[in-house]
């Protein structure tokens, strides 16, 4: 399984809580498009999950800027995703940003709205915030990998379904 988060904005741990928390734990793999804010919520983070990669966004700290890229790509569940915080060029520049990574998938954060659209060539996957909806709904995705590609959901962090998600690699 991959989990997807975004926009932790915490001093103090990760605010994951109830199927938020069992999809960190749980994942094979957990990406997280930034705004982790401190490093107490990085290192929370980092204790819940197997194996992370995050990026920085706009209001981390000198310190996890230090420790994060602002882009990076993940190879996962045989998808290939760009990880970025934010465009300021909204949907053509995330896919712009998609398409100069061959990416199938990309993951950014922000706006704290779970969002995916379809932009011919990649998907658009933002998961929202799982603790900061900041007036949308609460929001992280979860991917399963399937014979045709990737499959799933943005989901409430009490596991309450917002969205499905569909990836072909076929």
């Amino acid at each position: 399984m991959i989990a997807i988060f975004s926009d932790t904005h915490s001093s103090h741990g990760h605010a994951l809580e109830a199927e938020a928390l069992a999809a960190a734990r749980e994942a094979d793999v957990v990406i997280h498009a930034g705004d982790f804010t401190s490093v107490a919520a990085l290192e929370a983070f980092q204790a819940e999950c197997d194996l992370l990669y995050a990026v920085h966004g706009n209001a981390d700290s000198v310190a996890v800027r230090d420790r994060l890229p602002a882009t990076r790509v993940v190879e996962a569940g045989g998808v290939r995703f760009a990880v970025t915080h934010r465009s300021d060029s909204g949907e053509t520049g995330l896919a712009l940003f998609g398409r100069s990574h061959d990416a199938d998938v990309v993951v950014f954060g922000h706006s704290h709205r779970p969002t995916v659209i379809d932009a011919a060539d990649c998907l658009l996957l933002n998961p929202g915030s799982h603790a900061q909806p900041r007036g949308n709904r609460p929001g992280f995705a979860v991917l399963e990998e399937t014979e045709t590609g990737l499959e799933g959901e943005i989901r409430d962090p009490d596991g309450t379904l917002v969205e499905s998600i569909s990836v072909s690699t076929a």
